[in-house]
């Protein structure tokens, strides 16, 4: 899957645009294809399932990790599930297919988490969050609200809000240090070589 910035994020969302989507007999006979080991089906399978990936990563978008690199891993997840899809087992694939999606997603929220130095207890509630919005909106079938997902944590919808607005937070290097005569990040990072 190629590696998307933001001026290429347009420009994939409109190429994505060209690939029709299926009806559930296309579906079928393109899964039955690609288990059977063609991959021109299968790649027509994934490429008409692209825009699903979008719509699910930008839920998801509000945790602090780049979208493109959400529909990235989402991307991914989707190929796994097109590579693991039993059209004989009666389910849509679309309905197989967001479970490997989402599981993409949040690795990749969870790997942008760990790249800030913050407190466990802080982390490990931005985790949860998402975790706790991911098996919400699976069982709503939509995106659930801060007050559903605040209700499945047992926590005040205040502290959902508060664990999204710090998973969002993004410094950058360059950024200047509040209170310094324009001392930026980088240049007090100690040397780790």
């Amino acid at each position: 899957m190629p590696r998307f910035n933001e001026e290429t994020l347009s420009i994939y969302m409109k190429e994505i645009q060209k690939y029709p989507l299926l009806t559930e007999e296309e579906e079928k006979e393109l899964a039955r294809r690609a288990r059977e080991g063609d991959k021109e089906a299968r790649d027509k399978l994934i490429q008409s399932n692209l825009r699903f990936v979008v719509s699910v990563a930008k839920a998801y978008q509000n945790l602090g990790t780049p979208l493109s690199d959400l529909i990235n891993e989402g991307n991914l997840g989707l190929v796994k599930a097109a590579e693991r899809y039993d059209e004989r087992k009666g389910v849509r694939f679309l309905s197989y297919a967001v479970w490997w999606i989402k599981q993409s997603i949040m690795k990749a929220v969870t790997e942008h988490i760990k790249s800030y130095r913050l407190p466990m207890s802080r982390a490990g509630k931005i985790i949860k969050v998402a975790k706790a919005e991911s098996k919400v909106s699976q069982n709503l079938g939509r995106e659930p609200t801060v007050e559903e997902i605040a209700k499945e944590l047992g926590v005040k919808p205040e502290e959902i809000i508060e664990a999204m607005n710090v998973a969002r937070q993004d410094i950058s290097l360059d950024d200047e240090i509040q209170h310094t005569d324009s001392l930026s990040y980088k240049d007090v990072m100690k040397d780790e070589s």
